[in-house]
């Protein structure tokens, strides 16, 4: 069993609402780069031929093969986005759960274009 942990800056205000702590420190999203970690170990999977297809891991992995190619999306990010991420600098938005929701495109430039609109 993994245990992954994330930290997330709140500050309380005196009424009681908790609100994201605005901080320079690198923000790890341990969630999301497990997903990235498994996206690229599959993808691995399947340009080595170990595996035909997404739909061929999700059924060893035990998961929807939707998931699996959700994920595998990931493995076409611009390598810059990828250090990005790697190095805790992302947007806070820009989680997993955004990229699973929506489509980027293939051009790096267009996905650096979308992630700036971010900040």
């Amino acid at each position: 069993m993994n245990n992954l942990q994330s930290f997330i800056p709140l500050t309380i205000t005196r009424r009681g609402v908790q609100r994201l702590a605005s901080t320079s420190a690198p923000a790890f999203d341990c969630v999301f780069l497990q997903g990235l970690g498994r996206a690229f170990y599959w993808q691995k999977l399947l340009d080595s031929g170990l595996m035909k297809s997404g739909s061929e891991i999700a059924k060893a992995e035990g998961l929807h093969h939707s998931t699996v190619n959700e994920l595998l999306r990931l493995t076409l990010l611009a390598p810059d986005i990828i250090e990005m991420l790697m190095a805790g600098r992302q947007p806070r938005r820009l989680t997993l759960m955004w990229f699973q929701r929506n489509r980027l495109p293939v051009d790096w430039q267009v996905q650096r274009d979308i992630i700036a609109q971010f900040d």
